[in-house]
């Protein structure tokens, strides 16, 4: 029903080698990894090959489920967005030599003003079509300080109106609340629609307008309705729960006690749904 991953930025702060990070992943004890894309071109441009690359992640047992990507694919300046498009593409042929299975794509270069929903239709059939080529899927990703996509709505008219076998959303629980939305309308999508979910909570304060990523803490310490979401999640099949934190003070605290903590805390959120 569920699979659990670390998406590597939990552990940004502690400055470790990305191998280091793979490692705490695999003995904290979660199924998959979700890194940031400049990790693995560094690896690379560090002197190792990506084939090596995949081959270490697999050795280690996980699975790399999704990466994060931060190319300009949606701006409406030509130029940007066209090196954004190279830059995806270099992402997701990366990804496929590691063995990747999707590309978190949000609407970076897309945040300042509104942009018109069918023209980032247009823009994100661009990025599926070269997700074809490489078979990876790239996942829209809401972003809770998106000009306009940031509530679940908005996300999916863009992914239903992509008109692609492979278009999906990647979620997560702090940028809906964020972005000013609720939660019910995870109870209409499935596994397919959703593959991966940003799982964290969110404390009371500061209040949503003041917000921040880092203000994020482990799932259970905060006042998300984690059991209403787990539950119509879990109706619809599951997916892959994806711990992402920016938390300074986890960051300041040893890398592989937050690993087995954060999944730890994952694991009791999901128990308490009762499913």
């Amino acid at each position: 029903m569920f699979k659990y991953c670390l998406n590597t930025g939990t552990i940004r702060g502690q400055k470790l080698r990305f191998v280091e990070e793979l490692e705490f992943a695999a003995q904290a004890g979660y199924d998959s990894v979700e890194p940031w894309m400049q990790q693995v071109h560094g690896y690379r441009n560090a002197g190792g090959t990506l084939r090596e690359l995949g081959q270490k992640i697999a050795d280690l047992g996980l699975a790399v489920e999704s990466a994060i990507g931060f190319g300009k694919w949606a701006s409406d300046d030509a130029t940007e967005r066209a090196a954004g498009l190279e830059e995806v593409r270099r992402d997701l042929a990366a990804l496929a030599e590691i063995g990747g299975k999707r590309l978190a794509c949000p609407p970076v270069g897309a945040t300042s003003k509104p942009i018109a929903l069918e023209r980032l239709q247009e823009r994100y059939v661009e990025v599926l079509k070269i997700g074809d080529q490489h078979g990876v899927v790239p996942l829209l990703e809401l972003w809770g300080f998106s000009a306009n996509l940031h509530r679940i709505d908005q996300v999916m008219k863009v992914v239903l109106g992509a008109e692609h076998p492979k278009a999906a959303v990647i979620l997560d629980v702090y940028h809906i609340y964020k972005g000013g939305g609720n939660f019910v309308p995870l109870r209409l999508l499935s596994k397919n629609a959703m593959p991966v979910l940003h799982i964290n909570d969110y404390p009371a304060d500061p209040p949503r307008d003041r917000i921040g990523d880092g203000d994020r803490v482990y799932p259970g310490d905060g006042i998300a309705p984690l059991k209403s979401i787990l539950k119509d999640v879990a109706a619809n099949g599951g997916t892959v729960l994806s711990l992402e934190l920016f938390n300074r003070s986890y960051w300041a605290q040893d890398a592989l006690t937050v690993c087995k903590t954060g999944l730890a805390k994952v694991k009791a959120a999901v128990e308490s749904a009762k499913l």
